[in-house]
């Protein structure tokens, strides 16, 4: 069976809308022979048998066009039939116009190019020896034209295989630069998505690790509540340690409460009847309730999301990757950061700025995939699942560094993702 194109090659569909816009120009070079030739050097041509080549590939380009919109999947078997149409109508062309001896005859180079480069290898070797029969048999068999100056003949032929090879060279680095630059394009897209299917992975595997976490956690949660609320009860003990105590019983009931709802977000879009509320509730809810687990790191907002402000579906995953990135922020700068968001372009941009360290050495700003956070603290998980989550949108997370030192975290959403 003959083989496919490889994993290299570009794909039938494409290869064969570049053959027609090829085609095209081999019918524009016919024509121009017809017209041109008899004018310019006097040379008489059989238009009566060469209009029915010429008519014959503009028909067959036409159903080309026509069969790569309405038809499925090209075969690359169809797209090696199309080349040896295209070889049949220059072989045919030559035979009535001088054969091997007419510099045209080079042009049937680029199709062997053409063939080699988006075919198998046995398709390409088939129709380069296609090329090469055509060439012998028209080395014999043709009908010679009639040149009364046999000098002029040869200046001609000169200048025509000059032009010939200009035109070949051409059309060969034409053809290659596009397929070079759609493979590129193709393997940067496998790329992404096989880098999209690894963080996804990740993201899977710690989805199981926190469901196990949030089993195993319960247990020594409800212990330290039980002691925290002795020790805050307790009048023996000074104010000042009832404080801790009460401070500690309420982060309790936060883990708590993120534990609870562990299952219920992991792997979720959006959130199960999740409310339609206002941009800039949603984000000073965010920031209220990251105050509440952070009390001793002071977060200034300022959110500007127009009036009214565009209203949002309360996304469980989204909330979360901005408690993340704020997070990151406060781990860097402990003494005090700052969060801005605004509408822009019918996008939602959050941006977190501190005042640390900068972004560590060897830090991929575009990825997600980190080997620690901005700060250079802690395992980068909270990065991960926040580019997972932002991408799942369309979205996406920007690390740049701030001027005065630190960092400028903006994440990217479009409203047409969280609009109700």
């Amino acid at each position: 069976m003959p083989a496919g194109p490889s994993p290299s090659q570009t794909s039938p569909d494409d290869a064969l809308r570049r053959l027609i816009s090829l085609r095209w120009l081999s019918i524009v070079a016919m024509g121009g022979v017809l017209l041109l030739v008899p004018w310019l050097l006097d040379i008489p041509l059989p238009a009566e048998s060469l209009l029915p080549v010429v008519a014959a590939l503009i028909v067959t380009n036409a159903l080309s066009v026509l069969r790569l919109r309405h038809l499925s999947e090209i075969h690359p078997a169809e797209l090696f039939g199309q080349l040896c149409i295209e070889l049949a109508a220059w072989s045919t062309f030559l035979y009535f116009t001088g054969g091997a001896t007419n510099p045209l005859i080079s042009l049937l180079l680029p199709l062997v190019a053409i063939g080699a480069a988006t075919l198998g290898a046995p398709y390409a070797w088939t129709l380069a020896a296609l090329s090469v029969a055509a060439y012998s048999v028209l080395w014999d068999f043709n009908e010679q034209l009639d040149i009364y100056d046999s000098g002029l003949a040869v200046h001609w032929h000169l200048a025509g295989m000059w032009l010939t090879f200009a035109v070949s060279a051409g059309v060969i680095v034409w053809y290659v630069v596009r397929m070079t630059s759609a493979l590129r394009s193709r393997d940067q897209a496998l790329a992404e998505a096989r880098e999209t299917r690894l963080r996804n992975e990740r993201i899977v595997a710690l989805g199981n690790l926190a469901a196990g976490a949030a089993h195993e956690l319960g247990t020594p949660l409800g212990t330290m509540a039980i002691v925290a609320g002795e020790l805050a009860r307790d009048p023996q003990l000074g104010d000042t340690v009832r404080g801790d105590a009460e401070l500690l019983l309420e982060q309790l009931a936060h883990c708590k409460r993120i534990l609870g709802s562990l299952t219920l977000r992991a792997g979720s879009l959006r959130a199960e009847g999740g409310e339609a509320m206002p941009a800039d509730s949603w984000l000073q809810g965010i920031a209220n309730r990251w105050r509440s687990l952070r009390p001793h790191v002071p977060l200034t907002t300022r959110i500007d999301c127009g009036t009214p402000a565009p209203h949002l579906v309360a996304d469980t995953t989204l909330e979360q990757a901005i408690h993340n990135l704020i997070n990151n922020a406060a781990d860097a700068s402990p003494e005090a950061i700052e969060c801005e968001a605004r509408i822009d372009d019918d996008a939602l941009v959050v941006r977190v700025l501190d005042r640390g360290a900068g972004l560590p050495e060897g830090f991929d700003a575009s990825s997600g995939h980190a080997a620690a956070s901005a700060s250079g603290k802690g395992l980068g998980i909270g990065l991960l699942l926040a580019f997972g989550a932002v991408e799942r949108c369309g979205g996406r997370i920007a690390f740049s560094s701030r001027a005065g030192g630190g960092t400028i975290a903006t994440l990217t959403l479009p409203l047409d993702a969280l609009r109700p």
